[in-house]
C-alpha cells in the first residue's frame, strides 16, 4: 500500500511540475500581479537609471502594459563589458552594444529580426526598405535596430548635438557678440578673456580649454583636423570627394597644425594642465563649475553638466557652437543632417524568452499617442493644449523641465529605444518640447535672447552652416565597428589607437621651440606601428560598395 501511495505522490508531483512548466512557458515570472511585464535593457554607453516608481514610465506600461528595466554603462568600456557577458553566455532581453555589437553578433548573441517585422509596422515603417537592406548583417540577416538618425516631417533642431568647437555665452557677451569663424580667433578671444577674467565668480581658477582624453573618449583629442580641414565627421577618416578615397586625417596637413597651435596653447596655460590625466568624471565637474571656458566635443558627452547649470540658472556659464575652420576659405561641415548608423543599434537577446512580446513592446513605444507621453509627459501634468492642438508648457512646467531630480523622477522618453525626431504624427507639434518654437523662445533666457538676438539667429543651430546633403558612405567610421584584430585593418585600427594616445598629448605638451621634432618622432612611430595602406584600402573599398548600393536603391 506504501508502495503505491508512493508511485502515485511521485506521479502527482510529476503532473504538478510539468504544469508549472506549461505556466512558466505561457507566463513568464517578469509579468507582475497586474498584468506588466517587466523587460531588461543594457546600453553600453553611460546613463542614468530611474527609479521603479518613475510616474512615466508607470503611465506608459499601464497603457501598453510592458516596461523595461534599463541599466547603463559604468566603470568599463563597452567592449569590455560586452565581452564579460559574451563569456558568461548570459544577456538582458534587450542590448546595446555599442562598440560590441560586432562583437555580439559574431558570438551569436543576437537573435536574428527579419522575419519579425512585417507583425510591427510601427518598427517595420521606420526606416525604407533600402535602408533596411543597409542595415542588414553580412550574412543577410538583421540583428539590430538602429535608434536614431530618423526625422519624421521636418527637422527640427534648435540645439547642436554633435562636435564642435563650443565656447561660454559670458564671453560672447564681455567680447561684444564678434563673428569667429576661424581656430586662432577663437583662441584669441579666449585668452584675451582669461587674461582679464582668471578666476570664476567664486574665485576659482577659470580654465581656458579643455580636452577630453579619457579612455575611448579621446576622439575629443584626436578627430578635430578633419573639422577643420572641411570634412564631416566621417570619423575613421576623410574621403576625397572626387576621388572618393579614404585617408587618415592625421597626416593631412591641418592636423600637423592643429597640435602645433595646441603646443603653444598649452605652453601659455591656455589648455587646462590636467587635460590628459583627468577622468570623464572629473572632466564633467569642471564643466558644471562653470570655470571651463571652452572645449572640443559632442553634446550629449557634457550635456548633464550644463542642465546642471541651467537649473542653477548659470545660462551666462553654458555654451555655444563654433564650427571653427583653419582657413576662412574652407567650408566648415559640422552640422550635418541626421543620418543612419548601421554598425550600432538595439538588439534582442538569445536570452530573451519573449521575443514577439519583446517587439510588440518596441512597435508600442513608437505608438504616436505613447511618442506623446515619452517625450512631453503627462497632459495636465506637464504640458497643455491649446484649442488648435498646439502644445506648450505653463511656467511651472517649465521649471520642472529643469529641475533634473524632477525629470529623473518624472519622465521617461525611453532614448536608447527606437524613436524619432522632428514632428510628431499630427504634424502641429514637435516631437521635443524643447524644440517647439514658442516653447524653445520662452524657456531661454534674458541673455539667450540677447545673444540671438545680437547675432540675428532664431536657435543654436543657426550659428553653424548646415551641410545639405550626406554622402551615400557617410559616416564611413561605422564601418570599423566590425573590424577586429584577425584582419589587416583591425589590426592597423588598434595600433592607431594605441599611437595616437600615446604621441599626442607628448606633442601637445612638448615645448613649442621642440614641437618639429615631437611631430616628426610621432610620425616615424606612427608609419611603423600602423599599416596605414591597409587601413586606408580598405575604407575605400567599403565607400565604393556604399555608392554602389547607394545608387542601386535609386
Amino acid at each position: 500500500m506504501k508502495k503505491i501511495i508512493s508511485v502515485l505522490s511521485l506521479f502527482l508531483i510529476g503532473l504538478l511540475v510539468l504544469s508549472g512548466c506549461e505556466s512558466d512557458k505561457e507566463t513568464s515570472s517578469n509579468v507582475d500581479e497586474n498584468g506588466i511585464k517587466t523587460f531588461t535593457a543594457f546600453m553600453a554607453v553611460p546613463g542614468k537609471e530611474l527609479p521603479d516608481d518613475n510616474r512615466m514610465m508607470n503611465k506608459i506600461a499601464e497603457k501598453i502594459g510592458a516596461k523595461a528595466d534599463v541599466t547603463w554603462l559604468t566603470g568599463q568600456t563597452a567592449s569590455e563589458r560586452i565581452g564579460v557577458m559574451i563569456a558568461g553566455g548570459e544577456y538582458p532581453d534587450f542590448i546595446d552594444g555599442s562598440d560590441g555589437t560586432a562583437a555580439l553578433i559574431n558570438a551569436g548573441a543576437l537573435i536574428p529580426l527579419e522575419d519579425y517585422l512585417d507583425d510591427y509596422p510601427n518598427i517595420k515603417n521606420l526606416y525604407t526598405d533600402a535602408q533596411w537592406n543597409q542595415i542588414r548583417h553580412e550574412d543577410g540577416h538583421i540583428y539590430i535596430i538602429p535608434q536614431f538618425g530618423v526625422v519624421k516631417g521636418q527637422n527640427m533642431a534648435v540645439n547642436h548635438s554633435d562636435e564642435a568647437f563650443w565656447i561660454q555665452k559670458r564671453i560672447l557677451e564681455w567680447a561684444d557678440y564678434p563673428e569667429i569663424t576661424t581656430l586662432d580667433e577663437y583662441f584669441d578671444l579666449i585668452e584675451s578673456y582669461l587674461k582679464e577674467n582668471p578666476t570664476s565668480e567664486d574665485g576659482q581658477k577659470n580654465i581656458g580649454f579643455s580636452i577630453l582624453s579619457d579612455d575611448w573618449r579621446y576622439f575629443c583629442l584626436e578627430n578635430p583636423p578633419q573639422f577643420l580641414a572641411g570634412y564631416p565627421n566621417d570619423g575613421a577618416a576623410v574621403i576625397d570627394p572626387v576621388t572618393k578615397e579614404a585617408k587618415v586625417y592625421d597626416q593631412i596637413p591641418e592636423a600637423k597644425e592643429y597640435y602645433k597651435i595646441l603646443s603653444e596653447k598649452f605652453a601659455k596655460g591656455i589648455v587646462d594642465p590636467e587635460t590628459f590625466t583627468m577622468s570623464y568624471d572629473q572632466y564633467i565637474a569642471k564643466i558644471s563649475s562653470g570655470r571651463v571656458l571652452g572645449m572640443v566635443d559632442q553634446y550629449w558627452q557634457f550635456q548633464d553638466a550644463e542642465t546642471s547649470l541651467k537649473s542653477q540658472g548659470l545660462d551666462h556659464l553654458t555654451y555655444v557652437p563654433l564650427d571653427l575652420v583653419l582657413d576662412k576659405n574652407v567650408t566648415p561641415q559640422y552640422f550635418s543632417p541626421p543620418t543612419l548608423n548601421v554598425a550600432n543599434g538595439l538588439g534582442i537577446s538569445i536570452s530573451n524568452k519573449d521575443v514577439e512580446g519583446s517587439l510588440k513592446f518596441l512597435n508600442d513605444l513608437l505608438d504616436p499617442e505613447v511618442m506623446v507621453m515619452r517625450t512631453w509627459g503627462e497632459k495636465g501634468v506637464d504640458y497643455e493644449v491649446d484649442d488648435k492642438g498646439l502644445f506648450y508648457r505653463t511656467e511651472e512646467q517649465r521649471k520642472n523641465a529643469k529641475n533634473q531630480n524632477y525629470v529623473t523622477n518624472n519622465f521617461s522618453d525611453y532614448n536608447y529605444f527606437p524613436t524619432y525626431t522632428g514632428m510628431l504624427e499630427d504634424g502641429i507639434n514637435a516631437v521635443s518640447p524643447g524644440e517647439q518654437p514658442d516653447e524653445f523662445y520662452a524657456t531661454l533666457s534674458d541673455l539667450d535672447r540677447k545673444i540671438l538676438d545680437a547675432y540675428g539667429y532664431k536657435k543654436w543651430t543657426d550659428f553653424l552652416t548646415p551641410v545639405k546633403e550626406n554622402a551615400p558612405w557617410y559616416p564611413i567610421y561605422s564601418a570599423t565597428n566590425g573590424w577586429t584584430a584577425s584582419t589587416p585593418e583591425g589590426i592597423s585600427k588598434e595600433k592607431m589607437t594605441e599611437v595616437k594616445q600615446q604621441w599626442l598629448p607628448k606633442v601637445i605638451m612638448t615645448s613649442p621651440d621642440k614641437f618639429e621634432s615631437a611631430w616628426d618622432d610621432y610620425m616615424d612611430a606612427y608609419n611603423s606601428q600602423v599599416d596605414v595602406k591597409a587601413y586606408e584600402d580598405a575604407l575605400t573599398k567599403e565607400v565604393q560598395r556604399r555608392i554602389e548600393v547607394s545608387e542601386s536603391n535609386n
